[in-house]
């Protein structure tokens, strides 16, 4: 692990700290001032640079707070935290302002010092591993028409500082697509601070949101930054956002008003500069009219609302991520060499409803790594819960982006897979399994068919053949292209048409 530094000029003080720092297993390396951390800061590399910095704000020959701000302009992920007596609160307080991560006052209780480190040193690693995940992979992997969507939808919004709203079920990968904003807007490089609602006790969230001062209650020995300051300059994710409690929807709706708050326990406004991204699994109009959310809240936020297709929507990337994620395993896991994984198995795999979404593959492709027996993963070493679920039908909805209340529809297919009818038993019917090699249960495919024909029938319509026919187009052409993983020639030649005659009907059937 990379090393503590600390710059004081009270050697009792540096001596204090190395010591106990050492017996926690944290290596350090100590300053008398500012110069000399400064020269060491400028030739250190990525493994010998500092994993937390500890400074006083009082020193010959340079200031605590002068150091902060130089140091944050080369090193802005770096904690730092800030030393001072009783007396220099209220620089301590301003150095809030610079990006410190805390400060430490003095004299200060050595094991509570350590804790506040060993805090600082879990959250910038934290900051290091999510780092090199994102300059490692792709911010995000899709093919999908859906996700393809959901791409442009950032493209468009990348100039934009506008609030935007997120839905989707839990694990499709919200907070990707919220990274992915903040990365391509104006905004980069700024933090990125992101927070779970749901996931925080309601009696410390308005502390996690907004901070608190000093003895604001009980346990509250130093002042905090709460996540609006903390992202100031940047981007805030409130993640699940349906799910915070009422009282807090009031404070929040007066941040996004005019950016003005106050400290849990203050009594001075605090300003803040951020773009507010909000994600949840919730339908947040139904929250309304239950008396559950705020209806100017989420006036507020609905600004833009962009909508992540689950995994089962958009099955012709599960190839693309099992590979990837496979990838990912083995370099997590210390494995020398990714399994890899047959046709057969990535096959089964597409036909899983996945209720977990992607975040439910990532953990499939864990296990895989480390379960699978041999090097290439078969379809029956894929886990119970793979091999004993019945496949699913293929659904590829695309997502509904919400410019100013406006809803903007791309073309899709009906949660069926086929096209959308006017009368609701032909909506409720379904469809054979989307492998040919299946048959449903029950019988064949074409005693499945000749049951919905009846079915269809029986209700006076006129049009059966053309519904029946466009079903029957559509989800051939669907597992072809899911069999030869969307190239249209490959599919083509396999279903023995043209070219163009595959083109056409994608068409026609809009399976664009």
């Amino acid at each position: 692990m990379k090393p503590i530094w600390i710059v004081d000029d009270d050697q009792s003080i540096r001596f204090v700290l190395e010591k106990a720092l050492l017996r926690e297993g944290l290596p350090t390396r100590s300053f008398t001032n500012p110069r000399e951390l400064l020269a060491a800061l400028d030739t250190a590399t990525d493994d010998d640079g500092p994993q937390v910095l500890v400074s006083d704000i009082r020193m010959p020959g340079g200031s605590g707070l002068d150091l902060l701000s130089t140091v944050k302009e080369k090193h802005p992920g770096l904690p730092v935290i800030i030393m001072t007596a009783f007396s220099d609160l209220d620089s301590a307080v301003s150095a809030f302002q610079g990006g410190a991560f805390e400060y430490l006052p003095k004299p200060f209780d050595l094991p509570k010092a350590v804790e506040l480190i060993r805090r600082a040193v879990e959250e910038s690693q934290r900051e290091e591993v999510a780092e090199e995940r994102m300059a490692a992979t792709p911010e995000m992997l899709g093919q999908a028409p859906a996700m393809q969507d959901v791409f442009r939808a950032i493209g468009r919004l990348s100039q934009s500082n506008v609030t935007v709203m997120i839905t989707g079920e839990s694990g499709s990968g919200k907070e990707l697509v919220a990274r992915a904003l903040h990365k391509h807007s104006p905004r980069a490089n700024g933090p990125f601070v992101a927070i779970n609602t749901a996931a925080i006790p309601k009696d410390l969230l308005e502390s996690e949101l907004f901070g608190h001062e000093r003895g604001a209650f009980t346990g509250a020995q130093t002042m905090r930054r709460g996540r609006f300051e903390q992202a100031d300059g940047g981007t805030l994710f409130l993640d699940e956002i349906g799910d915070m409690p009422f009282d807090l929807q009031t404070r929040l709706l007066r941040v996004l008003s005019d950016g003005n708050f106050y400290r849990v326990g203050g009594h001075n406004a605090v300003k803040t500069n951020v773009r507010v991204i909000a994600a949840t699994h919730q339908d947040l109009e139904q929250r309304v009219k239950e008396g559950g959310f705020r209806e100017d809240l989420f006036h507020r936020l609905n600004v833009i609302r962009l909508r992540l297709p689950a995994l089962r929507e958009r099955r012709e990337d599960v190839f693309m991520l099992t590979r990837h994620f496979l990838q990912q395993s083995a370099k997590q896991l210390g494995v020398a060499e990714p399994k890899r994984i047959s046709d057969a198995a990535l096959q089964k795999l597409s036909t899983f409803g996945f209720p977990g979404n992607v975040r439910q593959l990532e953990n499939i492709c864990h296990w895989l790594t480390v379960m699978a027996p041999a090097q290439v993963i078969e379809a029956k070493d894929l886990p119970p819960e793979v091999l004993d679920a019945a496949p699913e039908p293929l659904r590829t909805p695309a997502p509904v982006l919400v410019e100013s209340g406006a809803v903007v529809r791309h073309a899709a297919l009906p949660p069926e897979g086929g096209v959308a009818m006017d009368s609701a038993p032909a909506e409720k019917a379904t469809l054979p399994p989307a492998d040919p090699g299946l048959p449903p249960q029950g019988g064949t495919w074409e005693s499945g068919l000749e049951a919905e024909a009846m079915a269809l029938l029986a209700t006076g319509r006129s049009d059966v053949w053309d519904v029946l026919t466009r079903r029957f187009e559509s989800r051939l052409i669907q597992t072809a292209l899911l069999s030869t993983r969307g190239r249209r020639i490959e599919a083509a030649q396999k279903l023995g048409i043209g070219r163009n005659t595959i083109t056409r009907k994608i068409q026609e059937l809009n399976l664009e």
